[in-house]
């Protein structure tokens, strides 16, 4: 059995925040089947911050033997991450926290993994959004 897409799971401190960004990286990835993507936002009792907890069960639920890339937010959302993969059990294996813009990379992650790229293509994509210009 060959393995599915890389999953994206998007780490904030707000589950709206989250979610938002989950659902605009999912609509710009165009028509067609998506990427798995999981919002990780937020504490289990719904306030701000983040939480082991809610990232491995994410990372979980878009495992689909690809790889899953992590973005995250803030400072401790990276913190949080590199515990789990420290730990070397709470995440799957093939877990990558991506260097990236949360937004600009959460598209280009979902855009990329949703196209077949594989875990190393979804990483570039997502830091490669550092040098997207606005101007």
């Amino acid at each position: 059995m060959s393995a599915g897409p890389v999953g994206i799971v998007l780490v904030s401190h707000s589950a709206a925040v989250a979610s938002s960004v989950a659902e605009l990286a999912k609509g710009l990835a165009g028509g067609g089947r998506t990427a798995p993507v999981a919002p990780a936002g937020g504490t289990p009792d719904g306030g701000l911050g983040t939480s082991a907890e809610l990232i491995a069960e994410a990372a979980a639920s878009v495992d689909a033997g690809a790889g899953v890339a992590v973005l995250v937010d803030l400072g401790s959302a990276v913190l949080t991450v590199k515990a789990l993969l420290a730990e070397g059990d709470e995440l799957p294996e093939g877990t990558r926290l991506v260097d990236a813009p949360f937004v600009e990379g959460a598209v280009a992650a979902v855009v990329t993994a949703s196209a077949g790229g594989d875990l190393e293509a979804v990483v570039a994509a997502a830091s490669e959004a550092y040098g997207y210009r606005k101007e």
